[in-house]
């Protein structure tokens, strides 16, 4: 571990990146064009403390946990990434389609999201990053681990995950999972995580075997989504994608017609936020 490059390159980092870009106001009290160290502890969900003595070559060495959170929380490329974990004295994790690194302009776009329910996906269907009003209408998905992080491997092992959409579609969602995962653990191949998940879900689940069997491809999500929310019942929502294709991440953001009573709704929606929620 170098400490002392350590601590420069953090610091160079977090005065470089403009707090447009993490969806903060810069304020007419801003004495610097980049971030304060308390906002980027906050971005790294760890306490300023901590992140203050790392950029002032004290502290033990940070995990590898730790320095994940400081790279997504800095907005850092791949390669910025893969500096920070050597710095620290770690070995940088994989690239490609098992990364959870998301990039800094799919970060960016979702920093800018802040009034639309929006979310980050791996191919799996794992949820990377929300904003509120995604957590305010299916949820905190941070909550998962493990196999359970995927909505489709909870689709088939966790009844209540279908409790937030109409039940007339569940059929269609279970028949669009199986085919997705079906298709992708071809694409991976036997040694993948998709290729897992479907050698466990067809032992935990007579549903998932069943259409497994049928080798069913092709059943694509549809772009109006009908979420059953527990205080507002009903809304009709539109899913617009943003694909990164190195980091296999989607971007996805859910929008309702002007006018519209789900457009009514999602105003609501970022009244209630997210209280009382099951």
């Amino acid at each position: 571990m170098d400490r002392g490059e350590l601590a420069g390159f953090l610091r160079g980092r977090r005065e470089a990146l403009p707090p447009e870009d993490v969806g903060l106001p810069r304020g007419q009290r801003r004495r610097t064009s980049g971030l304060r160290r308390e906002e980027v502890a906050v971005l790294c969900h760890m306490s300023p403390d901590y992140y203050s003595r790392l950029e002032q070559e004290r502290g033990p060495q940070p995990s590898e946990q730790m320095i994940a959170s400081i790279a997504q929380g800095l907005h850092l490329s791949l390669d910025e990434r893969d500096h920070l974990y050597r710095l620290a004295g770690h070995h940088p994790p994989s690239r490609g389609v098992d990364s959870e690194h998301v990039s800094p302009g799919m970060l960016r776009i979702l920093d800018r999201l802040s009034d639309t329910p929006a979310e980050i996906v791996t191919e799996l269907g794992e949820t990377l990053r929300q904003t509120p009003l995604g957590v305010a209408l299916v949820g905190d998905m941070s909550v998962h681990r493990g196999p359970d992080r995927s909505i489709g491997y909870r689709w088939f092992t966790q009844p209540a995950t279908r409790a937030l959409y109409v039940e007339e579609e569940h059929d269609f969602m279970s028949r669009m999972f199986a085919s997705g995962l079906r298709e992708l653990a071809t694409k991976r191949g036997p040694g993948s995580r998709a290729a897992a998940f479907a050698t466990r879900l067809r032992q935990e689940s007579a549903e998932f075997e069943s259409l497994w069997q049928t080798h069913e491809v092709g059943v694509r999500p549809r772009e109006l989504k009908k979420f059953q929310h527990p205080m507002l019942g009903v809304l009709d929502l539109r899913c617009q994608t943003l694909q990164d294709p190195d980091q296999a991440h989607l971007l996805l953001v859910y929008t309702a017609v002007p006018g519209s009573e789900s457009h009514e709704k999602l105003e609501l929606l970022s009244v209630v936020g997210t209280q009382e929620l099951p």
